[in-house]
């Protein structure tokens, strides 16, 4: 018996020997001997014993974090580990659902002003900006692939087998360095047997439909495997007309029939699918091929205007004419705020669902002695579109009974199209429409292998990434004088990495890992700034020159921005040293440390250019870099009726990049080093089967960041703020009961509730950005038939019809704006699924 094997004496077994299709494979078995992952060909969380929830003992769950299958109680990593059946009996259908359950963690879809994507924060570490020329500070992995960008990201759920949130530094343990942690996504593997249908209606006449399909193509050697959603839903925020509901207010109606409603916000439009092959070539090669495509074709995010107060920073004050020489001019303030403490609409709506926006500039600004707006009017539609595809290839091959080699081959591209109205009102201050045009291919290699009679296990990667595109944009902004076209910019880049990770069965009970990971990052962005007519920017020399000057032809302060490049190269060596001692075949502890970064890049948006050097934002930023200290311990109790996981950490965290929305002396939206910081934590996630039937799981998370450094001369961030999206308090919990009914089968109820506390919006904490901390419940019930064939479930989400928030666009240094994403109000929906 090999010292790996020993270490695992007194558990339960955790892998199927015979792996999908029912016929031995070498590959199972040396995973069963505890050797790497690139032998396992399932490779795959399951719950082993195929123990349901609401089962007497606990499941067992099999991670792959450290290249190799593992049971997650032997990982000494922070890690949540959620099964596709447990997303299912949560009714959580996006990747975003998740981090209700998972302790520091945050994410959060990007609201109206980033399109169709997902904000991920980690421990304080994350990215709010969209722009590929900045990194995620969260890697998202779906089958082992690599997404790089924030857009792209919010994707479904559709027929999975697990979802690994591994929290801290991932520089050692993952295709690219994940500096805050990551998510991986696992979908189910071709098996050769089976199918499902589902159809969901509900609140906001809400249809979704489900399907999969497993087929056996050729015996016991390929099998594919198809799924496919659809998912569709009215928006919840109501886009109404001001003038038309406010007559004789001074503002012009632009309502068409219908009434004074425009539209709505937030509506979807999903449809996505998965083809998957698998090749069984030989007992020693596996072959997995997958092919995905994605089109959503839903409305501009649900934003509602939440203030609205012009200030300093406006170069231009902002009116509306209706053109009735009895009626002043119109200014924008806080009339145009449905709802709030910030609200002055003479009607008093009072609606937290409503809004003014039009997508509309007509240009209609009659300041006196200033001429008229050129290139208007400007109209762009409220949509917000993803267009993504992509294939990968993994072949895991068993050289050996010790070595066996894994390749990770994939390409993917999207198009994506989003409009932000960023006023909220029929007043132009700011309003875009987006275009992101994107590439990516990368190749990962990895030799797994077991040396010294299986004392040592070991891992050798090489990663190699490449990515290119486009963003091209219609940027209005009458409070800074300016409209133009953004782009288009082109931003490619190459991350190149080598790695190496060991870890050394020293005994029985004890185990010593540690990893190094060497990367080289370069990256180039050009910009192109032109005039709405295609004409370049222009500036007539005056003394004292001021780009703002009524007299300076339209967009001075971008001229020079044109066919200008600026560049970054960075190298880094990230490392990480563990220990973990089992006490018992219950109880494990581990320590460990480890390093991470996220690239360095420069300034994706200046406002301003060579032409104004006082003022140039052309500008680079350093990588930001973290050093994590952690201790924690794995346990179940009570011969496996109660699992408690709980985690230390304590993080160094340096250089850190964040998006400055306010600048000293002019308008920006730049990245900058902020400063550093030091952050503690506490995590514990728990689950307990009290008895045959019932379900408990917990998750309580502490975060303290201190900002021990900053810059706030340049900046604006002092040291009592935090990094955004990071509550200090998080928690939640969820409870199960399911009851046989003999012949007519089971039922099940669930209940499931979390908290979250304040957080910010932007690097600049202010009462602007700021979202309330709020609790949420949640309940669903099914009926499943005795021959397992039949499910139907009724669940009501948002059950107190709670109101919070999940993003905050604030541009209260800028334009005087605060706009809010709302998520839904209560709503419900019944589900009929048929399993085949």
């Amino acid at each position: 018996m090999t010292k790996s094997m020993k270490r695992r004496a007194g558990r339960a077994p955790v892998l199927n020997l015979h792996g999908a299709t029912g016929r031995p494979r070498r590959a199972a078995l040396v995973a069963a001997a505890g050797l790497p992952l690139a032998w396992g060909a399932t490779n795959m969380a399951c719950a082993q014993e195929q123990a349901r929830p609401g089962g007497g003992v606990l499941a067992e769950v099999v991670v792959t974090a450290q290249f190799r299958q593992e049971n997650l109680q032997d990982t000494p990593i922070a890690i949540t580990a959620v099964t596709g059946d447990m997303l299912e009996a949560r009714s959580q259908t996006s990747v975003s659902d998740v981090a209700a359950q998972a302790p520091n963690v945050t994410l959060s879809p990007q609201g109206q002003a980033n399109g169709s994507g997902l904000v991920a924060f980690i421990r304080g570490v994350g990215q709010t900006d969209f722009n590929f020329a900045l990194e995620p500070g969260v890697g998202l992995y779906i089958d082992d692939v690599y997404y790089s960008t924030l857009t792209g990201s919010l994707v479904d759920l559709m027929d999975l087998e697990r979802v690994e949130i591994l929290r801290g530094p991932q520089g050692t343990l993952a295709g690219r360095n994940s500096i805050g942690g990551a998510i991986k996504l696992f979908s189910r593997k071709p098996e050769g047997d089976g199918g499902m249908v589902s159809l969901t209606y509900g609140k906001f006449s809400r249809i979704d439909a489900r399907a999969m399909g497993d087929f056996e193509v050729l015996p016991n050697t390929l099998f594919a495997r198809i799924a496919a959603v659809t998912k569709n839903r009215d928006g919840y925020v109501d886009r109404v007309d001001y003038g038309c509901t406010h007559p004789g207010s001074g503002v012009p109606t632009f309502s068409v029939g219908n009434g004074c409603k425009l539209g709505t916000l937030g509506g979807i439009a999903y449809t996505a699918g998965r083809v998957s092959l698998r090749w069984l070539a030989s007992s020693d090669l596996e072959i997995n091929i997958i092919g995905d495509i994605t089109n959503d074709s839903s409305e501009a995010g649900a934003d509602v205007l939440r203030r609205a107060e012009l200030n300093g920073a406006s170069s231009f004050p902002i009116f509306i004419d209706d053109g009735d020489p009895s009626t002043p001019p119109v200014p924008y303030d806080c009339r145009f705020v449905p709802y709030g403490p910030h609200s002055c609409d003479p009607n008093q709506p009072n609606d937290p669902y409503l809004s003014y926006a039009t997508f509309l500039d007509p240009g209609l600004n009659p300041i006196p002695g200033l001429p008229a707006a050129p290139f208007k009017p400007v109209v762009v539609p409220p949509i917000q579109h993803l267009d993504q595809y992509g294939i990968s290839a993994s072949i895991d091959w068993a050289l050996s009974d010790n070595y066996a080699l894994k390749s990770i081959t994939a390409w993917r591209r999207y198009d994506s199209s989003w409009a932000q109205d960023v006023d909220g009102s029929p007043l132009a201050s700011q309003m875009l429409l987006q275009t992101l045009e994107h590439w990516q291919w990368s190749q990962e290699l990895r030799l797994n292998g077991a040396v010294l009679d299986g004392a040592v296990d070991f891992t050798l990667g090489a990663f190699y990434f490449k990515q290119d595109g486009t963003l091209e944009a219609r940027v209005d902004l009458p409070y800074a004088g300016i409209d133009f076209v953004h782009g288009p910019d082109t931003t490619p880049s190459t991350s190149k990495a080598v790695f190496a990770h060991a870890a050394w069965h020293a005994t029985d009970r004890l185990n010593i890992s540690a990893g190094v990971r060497y990367s080289e990052d370069e990256k180039t962005y050009t910009y192109f700034r032109r005039n709405p007519d295609g004409t370049l920017p222009q500036c007539i020399p005056m003394d004292p020159f001021n780009p703002f000057d009524p007299a300076q032809p339209p967009n001075c302060a971008l001229s020079g921005l044109f066919d200008v490049a600026d560049s970054f190269e960075g190298d880094r060596v990230d490392w990480r040293l563990a220990l973990d001692y089992r006490w018992s075949s219950d109880f494990m502890s581990y320590a460990q440390v480890s390093t991470g970064y996220k690239g360095g890049g420069v300034n994706p948006r200046p406002f301003f250019g060579p032409s104004t050097p006082e003022i140039n934002q052309l500008k680079a930023f350093d990588p930001e870099t973290l050093t994590t200290y952690e201790v924690g311990f794995k346990t179940d109790l009570f011969n496996r009726t109660m699992r408690v996981n709980m985690a230390f950490f304590y993080n160094d965290y340096q250089d850190i990049i964040l998006t400055s929305s306010a600048c000293p002396i002019s308008p920006c939206l730049q990245p900058n080093n902020i400063g550093e910081a030091e952050v503690k934590g506490i995590e514990l996630e728990t689950e307990i089967h009290p008895a045959d039937g019932w379900t408990i799981d917990a998750a309580v998370s502490y975060l303290d960041f201190q900002y021990k450094e900053t810059d706030t001369a340049q900046t604006g961030v002092t040291l009592d703020m935090i990094t955004p999206y990071t509550p200090e308090f998080k928690a939640s919990a969820g409870i199960q009961y399911r009851h046989d009914v003999g012949a007519a089968g089971t039922v099940t109820l669930r209940l499931d509730g979390s908290y979250q506390s304040k957080m910010f919006g932007e690097a600049i904490n202010a009462p602007t950005n700021r979202i309330d901390g709020y609790h949420l419940a949640n309940a669903r019930l099914s009926w499943r038939t005795a021959d397992e064939r039949w499910d139907t479930s009724l669940e009501v989400l948002n059950l107190t019809d709670e109101l919070y928030y999940t993003f905050v666009y604030d541009q209260a240094f800028s334009s005087g704006t605060t706009s809010y994403s709302p998520a839904l109000p209560r709503t419900w929906a019944i589900t009929v699924k048929r399993t085949f």
